[in-house]
């Protein structure tokens, strides 16, 4: 039985439903202009004037060649090829079609020199429709950024990104399969200086729009570079809101003290490394109590005043048993959980050369991520509460409109291709743990039409916030929400989140702003009521690749070659790669010598860390895996390029039985630098006859490349 307050709300909602209906029409009459804000050189955008890039099926688009692109890329490392082909030639770039087979989406496309090549996108084209079909449009225009945004054809050409990523090292203390970047792999170390970090945060803001970004400092292991507390703080110092670390937590779970040192510096996330619930399910990275790592960096950073975003690389067959887990293990935890991410496999780096057997077999989408949340937790329809991320572009814009011309920043706006990310937000009461997702009772794909309306008619702050008080109400429906939870709640989680009111200008539900304290992080944790937004992040790899998304990407790199498209990056032509290389920092053996070998966790070793647990995680039993998910050894498929490489040594051997006496005789020669038995006259020495060495074993390491 529903509590009184909830039909007063009913009836609140009606009321607001026929006020919006006369406010509506009075106020599209002579809509004002839209002005230019201090932060962008171009004026905001109405929503009939935002572009779209092509949409729906089938459509082409232009991509590349999985074959060609290493090729290019290598000649390019040796010096075969200058580096400008890069921004003169489309290298490697064939068209790709979006198709429909069989209910699902994929991208098929053909090289006349390596052929067919295709790749499921979707396994839901519902869902896929209903993503493209809200996508709002894009940002503006970027502007004043020719110094950073110059790369041919995978320059970004639209908006200021969201997250600003900043490879602090390539070094890591951990050995991963899958890794983007191939960490401790690539023979020489590439680590940035403190000049270099600092040119890299002043040149963020000096592209127009000037929109407030999160920054992001990642690896390698972001922690093992000197200037990491520096670097944060620095950001703050500039104006960076939210200052996060992309982290395995293996510092942050051995020292209290290293993450106080952190959140001080103004560390706001931590983006934590996190592949399921309970060691078995962590147990592919090869670090025998990486589960209990986690939570005792989970414990010390939740203290210290810094919040928890897990991060989860789903792989088919190797996790993604493990989403319901996840979930439900940030359900439990509301108090300390807001966030959880999922990152569907992008097979780059390491992963590059995957065969096409097992390409198959792991290849996840965002459409299996929504499809596993409510087939292991029974939260959230695909097609209706699962949005893409730049559904939320309508709500940014209202914010950019209330705050005026004079504002100094423009919100947080993730304006990038449906294709590439997703959410879904529950609402959680932190007391009662009642969770139900905001869509369910919020009808946001209308809302959102409401509030381009407003945005469109360009009215001042006050019309603005009773058009978007009236519109929030008309769209409510409190007989779907959690027991508690009331029609003022959900207006005061709106005005949180984009300042509207004078408390929220003031402070009032604790400050985000660079002078932040930890009574200010008290006071935001005091809401009773918890949104946890469960996002999917799709990043490309060479077989799904889509000029269109990189153009509008909200992740760039900061690099001393410019900002590049987190996807061209990593993936794409293969920036990374060859940025790196032009600004290397030592071989791995000069650096060794200077510096010293940093400790490495793989083959089993584990990380020290104390017994002592603070007991603020509920971890229930029923949801820790005790053994590794085995659906691909069923299948006879291999799990990474390790086990990969390791059967293609097996299958040499098989088929040449003088290989391995080969491997071995060059194991000997160039790694342990004997010396092989040398004829003198003819003859061969009868000491060394005599006293022959025993062979020696031929690692795995060696045989498998």
């Amino acid at each position: 039985m529903h509590k009184p307050v909830k039909y007063v709300e009913k009836a609140l909602s009606v009321t607001a439903n026929g006020a919006w209906f006369v406010f509506e029409r009075l106020n599209r009459l002579r809509p004002n202009a839209a002005f230019t804000p201090k932060w962008s050189d171009k004026p905001l955008l109405k929503s009939y004037e935002k572009s779209k890039p092509p949409l729906g099926w089938p459509r082409t688009t232009d991509s590349l060649c999985p074959r060609c692109v290493p090729e290019i890329r290598q000649q390019i490392l040796d010096g075969k090829l200058p580096q400008e082909i890069l921004l003169n030639e489309r290298v490697g770039e064939i068209k790709a079609q979006i198709i429909e087979r069989d209910g699902k989406i994929l991208m098929v496309k053909d090289c006349p020199k390596h052929g067919h090549f295709e790749d499921v996108m979707a396994i839901d084209t519902a869902f896929f429709r209903h993503l493209e079909e809200t996508f709002p449009g894009r940002d503006i225009r970027s502007h004043n950024d020719q110094h950073l945004h110059h790369h041919g054809s995978s320059t970004v050409k639209w908006g200021r990104g969201a997250v600003l990523t900043i490879d602090l090292t390539n070094r890591c203390n951990m050995m991963c399969d899958p890794c983007f970047m191939d960490a401790n792999q690539v023979g020489f170390v590439h680590e940035l200086t403190w000049d270099e970090i600092k040119t890299m945060l002043d040149n963020a803001i000096s592209i127009k729009p000037k929109r407030q970004m999160s920054v992001q400092f990642s690896g390698g292991e972001p922690t093992l570079s000197p200037y990491f507390l520096d670097a944060v703080r620095y950001s703050r110092k500039v104006g960076y809101t939210s200052v996060q670390a992309a982290t395995n937590g293996i510092e942050f779970a051995k020292s209290k003290e290293f993450c106080r040192q952190a959140a001080e510096a103004g560390l706001r996330y931590a983006y934590l490394q996190f592949d399921g619930i309970g060691n078995a399910a962590n147990a592919h990275r090869k670090v025998g109590n990486l589960f209990d790592v986690k939570l005792r960096a989970i414990e010390n950073l939740h203290e210290a005043g810094v919040e928890i975003v897990p991060v989860t690389t789903i792989v088919n067959g190797i996790n993604n048993e493990q989403v319901g887990r996840i979930v439900q293990f940030a359900l439990d935890n509301p108090r300390i959980m807001s966030f959880c991410s999922f990152q569907p496999v992008s097979f780059t780096g390491r992963d590059e050369a995957v065969t096409d057997e097992r390409r198959a077999a792991q290849r996840y989408t965002l459409s299996h991520l929504a499809h596993d949340v409510k087939k292991q937790t029974g939260l959230g329809e695909p097609a209706r509460d699962w949005f893409p991320l730049s559904f939320m572009g309508p709500f940014s814009d209202f914010s950019d409109l209330v705050h005026g011309p004079q504002a100094e920043w423009g919100q947080l706006s993730c304006g990038c291709h449906p294709n590439c990310g997703v959410g879904m937000a529950i609402m959680i009461d932190k007391e009662t743990k009642e969770a139900t997702p905001v869509t369910a009772f919020l009808n946001a794909d209308r809302l959102a039409k409401d509030v381009a309306k407003i945005n469109d008619a360009g009215r001042g702050k006050f019309l603005s916030s009773l058009g978007m008080a009236l519109a929030i109400m008309r769209n409510y429906n409190p007989f779907k929400t959690t027991t508690h939870f009331t029609l003022m709640d959900m207006l005061k989680k709106f005005d949180k989140s984009f300042g509207v009111s004078k408390k929220a200008q003031s402070g009032g539900y604790g400050k985000v702003t660079g002078d932040r304290t930890i009574e200010d992080i008290k006071i935001r944790r005091q809401d009773r009521w918890n949104m946890l937004f469960i996002a999917g992040m799709w990043f490309q790899d060479l077989f799904n690749y889509d000029f269109r998304r990189t153009e509008q990407c909200i992740i760039p790199y900061a690099t001393q070659e410019g900002e590049i498209s987190f996807c061209a990056y990593n993936t794409g032509i293969g920036w990374r790669n060859i940025i790196e290389k032009m600004h290397m920092t030592a071989t791995l053996t000069k650096w060794y010598e200077e510096h010293g070998r940093h400790e490495i966790f793989a083959g089993g070793k584990r990380v020290q860390i104390s017994n002592e647990a603070s007991g603020v995680l509920t971890l229930k039993d029923e949801i820790i895996t005790n053994e590794e998910q085995k659906d691909l050894d069923l299948l006879g498929i291999a799990k990474n390029a390790r086990e990969e490489k390791l059967r293609a040594r097996d299958a040499r051997q098989k088929n040449d039985p003088a290989y391995n006496e080969r491997m071995a005789k060059l194991y000997r020669e160039v790694v342990l630098k004997e010396k092989p038995a040398q004829a003198e006259n003819g003859f061969i020495p009868l000491e060394t006859l005599a006293k022959p060495k025993p062979a020696a074993p031929v690692p795995e390491e060696v045989l498998g490349d």
